[in-house]
């Protein structure tokens, strides 16, 4: 093992965030204290750029590099003596040690920097980073140590890196391409740029094919893919090849053992004759395999998915072919037709179309009958594509597999089918089909204004030949101008003059149908029930849109249960909502379908907010934005982040609400998401308010509600009304307060929204002279009873309360502040629950025990007062928000800064910081 100290710069470093947050940890409490990690991951994902990144970052002591040395097995240093080595190292100052590629050492240097890492004290300040292969399996020596796994890039990180690396000149579709080619690999994506010539990269001429050769990806694999002997390659070439037609990592042993078997008898068509497989070599025994293959239970699987692919593509060619017909013969005698079908094709010498067999493959690729996942389906189809030589029929099979592979949640891999269908001549009704399939995936992850034209054209082009899916677009091409805000386009969408389904027999789901198909009477009143919402006909879209709801308790399509949830949300009926959501959600999930599950986690997370059950919906949205950005679905993932948004706006992170916040506006703008962006400025809003920022609060929802080009989408800037009222009321905006009531009035008629009418009544209270706010506020306490919801019915107790405290009436107040306190807490609501206990104190009451700490030495009032002015507020807005006199809140700030030993604001800030952070017993202040 060699060694040597460097001094070096920071390396650039692409979509690691969440790992250079854990290695910025480890550097940070390096004063301190040390600690090892290991870092692991496949070739090509960045392990050496990321220790180098580490090494650049660190400032406060000298870096040390071990690497792989020449010495013989044994001749390296101890644990003691690498114990010594580091000790000595941090005793002037703290120090980093980088050791990259770790599993290359020899099996004693290995063991001693095993043992070291794990003796080596905290107290000694050395961090220890180690590197080592995911190809493999972790030595023995590293498994005790904390490790830090790196995986592929997300699809829009990726999209990042090429844009960098080639300056944002790659073609749209070669970009499309690149990104789904490489899998998240930055070494593989960027090898792929390499290949390319400036004329491939921007679109002027085809691309090779294959795009990642075998030269490429055996560059990037590093040698990580070879082994001996022979029939241990035989055994990775079988996993390797089953894999592709598994739809998943992993591949049934038996299968394997089979094909290997039949691969080495002359009936299996096998180039290379000879004796069975050596024991060693069959799976089963778990040590007697390969060190790139894994094995749980009786599945097995490549540690890493790029060396999978160099095994498959470096194989010569004839072996290659026998294993696919080995296994294709291992899988017919199961019983196992599609699969089987796909490794006869894989089997076939040349590039010549097999019109038979390119039909076999696509009727089983579309037969319900047929068990198989999306994924596979999609690679059927697209398989059978390449062996069509009509280019109709080609461009028909190539959207077939887009169709699956977007319902698998693989919109980078129907992109560039969708491409090739394009480039091929075909009838407008496969056009149409293609133009819907796209139009859908930018629905989910892209411009939705580029999603609404794209379905347009869909529903134009499928008018003639299949009305039924003519109407779907149509009806998508609305759900495109919905999200985009635009109103105008969503009513024009729906006229009467639109494309409209006829009544086909329903018939069952067969698991391989197109996305975003639903039967024709759900299509027709679904649109019909929009339409008259949009145009503020409520009489006349309950009845079409009620079918809608209707058909969700009946039906157990996805689809058809997601539209169910959607026209009862229209509807106000969050109940309906609640329940198609969880079914859509189940069905999807019994589906496989990766790109249904966000949607219904996303309609059952806004249900769940319009019911004010805020911990309910940060669940769902946080289980849908990991699927949502798992499978590439960043519009989706907008939305998601704004409903935690939402969720976090009550509660007492702020931090949380601006983290989300910035997510969802970074894609809603680029977008075009209007509805995102809405909710998510809502959210940024409504955290101000419980954090008694009314300024800002009636600043920001200004923009939202008042009248003028930048009011927010039409379908939720009501929705964020009550909150302007009490924003602007605190704010002295009484003018601007009262002139968005007449349009709330009229949308609280409408019945749409449950807590509607009584969040009218609160409004009014706040806006009303004394002798009438009493019995606006007793109205709209009585609203909420019939409507439910804690959240609420807390906001408007607390609102009640306060008005009564400055009546004078503490005994009411008290009743009112302390129901108000229950609704928050049980609404998980602690921003506006620490409100409703600072009123409570004011009182004299005491809602939780004596609290400890620097904040203890103020009265109540003075206590509220710092927080406001910590947060930034100038005595004004103090003023306006306590309902005191600016004098007052003079004369209390000068007992604060007295009480606490301070002399200015800033150090304000700091104490109230300080204490806020050091928990709950501070939080609680004092007694009066």
């Amino acid at each position: 093992m060699t060694g040597e100290t460097t001094v070096s710069t920071a390396a650039r470093i692409h979509g690691r965030s969440a790992q250079r947050r854990v290695l910025r940890a480890l550097l940070d409490q390096l004063p301190t204290r040390g600690g090892p990690l290991l870092v692991t991951g496949e070739p090509g994902l960045g392990r050496t750029v990321l220790l180098s990144w580490a090494a650049g970052s660190f400032r406060t002591g000298p870096v040390f590099r071990l690497a792989p040395g020449r010495e013989p097995d044994g001749a390296g240093p101890t644990a003691g003596e690498l114990l010594a080595v580091l000790r000595a190292a941090a005793r002037r100052a703290p120090a980093l040690v980088c050791v990259d590629d770790a599993h290359l050492l020899d099996t004693s240097a290995r063991a001693a920097l095993g043992h070291a890492a794990e003796r080596l004290p905290a107290a000694d300040r050395v961090g220890l980073l180690v590197s080592v292969a995911g190809h493999r399996a972790v030595d023995p020596d590293f498994v005790p140590l904390p490790t830090l796994r790196l995986d592929p890039l997300t699809p829009p990180r990726a999209a990042a890196l090429l844009d960098d690396a080639t300056d944002g000149g790659a073609d749209p579709a070669v970009r499309e391409r690149l990104v789904a080619e490489a899998e998240g690999n930055p070494a593989l994506l960027l090898a792929l740029v390499r290949r390319l010539s400036p004329a491939e990269l921007r679109g002027r001429l085809p691309l090779p094919a294959p795009l990642a050769d075998a030269a490429t990806l055996a560059a990037v694999a590093g040698g990580a893919h070879t082994c001996r002997p022979a029939a241990a390659g035989d055994l990775l070439l079988t996993v390797a090849a089953a894999v592709r037609a598994s739809d998943g990592p992993d591949i049934d042993a038996g299968l394997v053992l089979d094909a290997v078997r039949r691969l080495r008898t002359p009936s299996a068509g096998a180039e290379r004759p000879g004796p069975p497989p050596e024991p060693a070599a069959v799976p089963g025994r778990r040590e007697a395999l390969p060190e790139q293959l894994a094995q749980g239970g009786d599945r097995l699987r490549f540690h890493s998915a790029l060396v999978r692919r160099t095994v498959h593509a470096t194989a010569a060619p004839e072996r290659r072919r026998a294993v696919h017909r080995a296994l294709a013969e291992a899988l017919e005698n199961g019983g196992r037709r599609l699969p089987g079908l796909l490794h006869r094709s894989w089997s076939l010498t040349g590039p010549a179309p097999a019109q038979s067999l390119a039909d076999r493959l696509a009727s089983a690729a579309g037969d319900g009958a047929v068990p198989a996942p999306y994924g596979l389906r999609a690679t059927a189809y697209a398989r059978a594509a390449d062996l069509t030589a009509d280019g109709a029929t080609r461009a028909e099979r190539y959207t077939a597999a887009a169709e699956q592979y977007l319902l698998a949640g693989r919109p980078d891999r129907a992109r560039p089918l969708l491409a090739a269908a394009r480039a091929r001549a075909a009838p407008a009704a496969v056009r149409g089909r293609a133009e819907l399939v796209r139009g859908l995936t930018e629905l989910r992850d892209g411009p939705v204004g580029d999603a609404h034209q794209s379905l347009l054209l869909a529903a134009s082009l499928l008018a003639g030949d299949a009305p039924a899916d003519a109407a779907t677009a149509a009806l998508a091409a609305a759900d495109a101008a919905w999200a985009a805000g635009d109103l105008e386009g969503c009513l024009a969408t729906l006229a009467p003059g639109s494309p409209r389904a006829g009544e086909p027999a329903a018939r069952p789901h067969t698991g391989a149908e197109p996305p975003g198909k639903h039967p024709a009477t759900v299509v027709r009143d679904h649109g019909a029930g929009m339409r008259a919402l949009l145009q503020g006909r409520l009489d006349r879209a309950a009845a079409p849109l009620g079918q809608v709801v209707e058909r969700g308790r009946t039906d157990h399509r996805p689809e058809a249960l997601l539209r169910s949830a959607a026209a009862a949300l229209l509807l106000g009926n969050v109940d309906a909502a609640r329940r198609a959501g969880a079914r859509a959600l189940a069905a999807a999930r019994q589906l496989g379908s990766e790109t249904l599950v966000p949607q219904a986690l996303e309609y059952l997370a806004y249900a769940e907010l319009r019911a004010g059950r805020h911990p309910q919906a940060r669940a769902h949205a946080e289980e849908g934005l990991r699927v949502a950005l798992r499978t590439g679905q960043r519009n989706t993932a907008a939305h998601h982040r704004a409903v935690l948004a939402l969720a976090a706006s009550i509660e007492e992170d702020p931090d949380s609400v601006a983290r989300h916040v910035t997510a969802a506006l970074s894609t809603a703008r680029r977008h075009g998401l209007a509805q995102a962006a809405t909710l998510a400025q809502w959210a940024e809003a409504r955290a101000d308010l419980g954090r008694g920022r009314p300024f800002d609060a009636a600043d920001r929802l200004g923009l939202l509600v008042l009248p003028g080009p930048g009011r927010g989408h039409f379908a939720v800037w009501r929705l964020a009304v009550p909150c302007f009222v009490e924003a602007a009321v605190l704010a002295g905006r009484h003018e601007d307060a009262a002139g968005v009531l007449t349009d709330f009035a009229d949308w609280a008629a409408f019945g749409a929204d449950r807590q509607a009418a009584a969040q009218l009544a609160r409004c009014r209270a706040l806006l009303a002279p004394p002798e009438g706010a009493d019995g606006l506020y007793r109205r709209a306490l009585d609203r909420h009873d019939e409507a439910g919801g804690d959240f609420e019915r807390a906001r408007t107790a607390l609102l009640y309360g306060k008005w009564l405290r400055r009546r004078r009436r503490p005994r009411e107040a008290r009743d009112r502040l302390g129901t108000a306190l229950a609704g928050f807490e049980r609404s998980g609501a602690g921003v506006w629950a620490a409100q409703a206990r600072d009123e409570l104190r004011a009182l004299g009451a005491a809602p939780h025990g004596r609290g400890s700490g620097a904040l203890t030495r103020l009265t109540p009032q003075q206590l509220r007062i710092a927080r406001h002015v910590a947060e930034g507020a100038t005595n004004r807005e103090v003023a306006l928000t306590l309902a005191v006199s600016t004098r007052t809140v003079d004369y209390h700030l000068r007992r604060v800064f007295a009480a606490l030993g301070i002399r200015s604001r800033l150090e304000l800030a700091r104490v109230v910081g300080q204490a806020e952070r050091a928990g709950p017993a501070e939080k609680t202040g004092a007694q009066p």
